[in-house]
Parts: structure tokens; C-alpha cells; sequence
């Protein structure tokens, strides 16, 4: 692996916390959304926003919850669900 993707990996774990935490945390949220009643009533897109809005949670509790750009990415996510919803009115 170069180093520059090391150092990466790096600069993102002292940002998110420890990958294999993320990752669990990730998928335990992913789990509970498919669980929901409505999950299969889903559009894929929809389904994608939470997919991501779940780990970005995932990223500020093992992380650093003061990084902005995490909670901005949340807003966005949910934002282009809302846009696709107002093409269809």
C-alpha cells in the first residue's frame, strides 16, 4: 500500500475514530433501519440516504463530534432525498 494512502487512512481514523468501530456501529444502525415497517416501501434512493446518514452517525459518535463537515454531509443526504420527493409533486 503507498504511502499515501496510509497516511490517509491515518488522518481519517484520528477524524472518525478506529475503523473496525465505525464499522460496527455503521451496521448495527443499518440493521435497525431494515428492520423499520416501511424499509421495503422504500425507494432506493431513499434507501441509500439512510445507508450513508448511518455511517456519517456512525463517524461522529466514534469520532470527533465537533468536525462540522460530518453534520453538513448528514443535512445533505436527507436534502437530496427531499429534492427527488419534490420532483414528484
Amino acid at each position: 500500500m503507498s504511502k499515501d494512502v496510509i497516511e490517509t487512512l491515518g488522518q481519517r481514523e484520528t477524524r472518525y475514530g478506529d475503523y473496525r468501530n465505525v464499522s460496527a456501529t455503521a451496521q448495527q444502525l443499518k440493521e435497525t433501519l431494515r428492520d423499520g415497517a416501511s424499509w421495503c416501501m422504500m425507494e432506493p434512493y431513499m434507501q441509500e440516504s439512510l445507508d450513508l446518514i448511518a455511517n456519517k452517525l456512525a463517524r461522529i459518535v466514534n469520532g470527533d463530534p465537533f468536525y462540522d463537515d460530518s453534520w453538513h454531509d448528514v443535512g445533505g443526504y436527507a436534502k437530496l432525498v427531499e429534492i427527488e420527493l419534490a420532483k414528484g409533486k
